[in-house]
């Protein structure tokens, strides 16, 4: 087992399902507890759980609307208490509520930003009050905010980007702090949301220059180098981890 965020705590929201629990499970594998937030599926999260727990790490899932501010820094401010410390925030959960500009509803919009841009700000701004040098931020975003190439993604891509913009500037802000800040922008995607033999998955691998969908755990995987002591001098960045959708 990698053991490279030993002692470390990490908060992971919308961890109870897709590239969410990948970055749980990847985080807890390398030697951090975790505790992840989710919404309905209690389930779903108690398996998470389950699996973190059998590589030797404390696990704790917490439900929280990702909409609702005040639960967020509840989110936060449990995890740090229960385990004693936050080093490690990533900020997964997310709305994807997509259709024609003329269709989408001010509380579609409202949800949106509630969750994708809201947030991740509020969980931010909560978690570095537990935060001493060291401790890592980092967002899951989208490569619909480099590249919008279906239509009906107007609400989503504007949400994903914005991330771009908080990444950067809360990247500069923490600096002194020695807690750096980044995205990860995940292309095409194995999940129930966007399926590798879904019916629109020839086309999507046509626009990446690999070829394929990535598995959740790919996406894990960068969360975790950003996340262990070889990020260390990478902040502000967006990476993309997209097959090649955006080249």
């Amino acid at each position: 087992m990698n053991t490279q965020l030993d002692g470390k705590v990490a908060l992971v929201t919308g961890g109870g399902r897709g590239i969410g629990a990948a970055v749980a499970l990847r985080l807890a594998r390398h030697g951090a507890d975790v505790v992840l937030t989710y919404q309905q599926n209690q389930e779903r999260a108690a398996d998470v759980v389950d699996r973190i727990e059998a590589t030797g790490r404390r696990a704790i899932a917490v439900r929280a609307d990702s909409a609702d501010p005040v639960a967020v820094v509840a989110a936060v401010d449990r995890a740090a208490h229960e385990l004693g410390r936050l080093d490690i925030l990533v900020n997964n959960a997310g709305a994807f509520l997509l259709g024609p500009l003329e269709q989408l509803s001010l509380a579609d919009f409202e949800q949106t930003v509630a969750v994708n841009v809201r947030a991740p700000f509020v969980a931010s701004q909560a978690a570095v009050r537990h935060m001493a040098a060291g401790g890592r931020i980092i967002t899951i975003g989208s490569n619909m905010a480099e590249r919008a190439v279906f239509p009906g993604f107007t609400l989503y891509s504007m949400s994903k980007t914005a991330l771009i913009g908080l990444t950067k500037a809360l990247g500069r802000e923490l600096g002194p702090r020695a807690i750096t800040v980044n995205l990860v922008n995940p292309g095409p995607t194995d999940t129930e949301l966007n399926p590798a033999d879904g019916p629109n998955a020839d086309t999507i691998n046509g626009l990446t220059a690999l070829g394929h969908f990535a598995e959740p755990d790919d996406v894990a995987a960068a969360v975790a180098f950003l996340a262990g002591p070889d990020g260390r001098y990478v902040t502000g960045a967006t990476v993309n981890v997209d097959g090649g959708f955006t080249i």
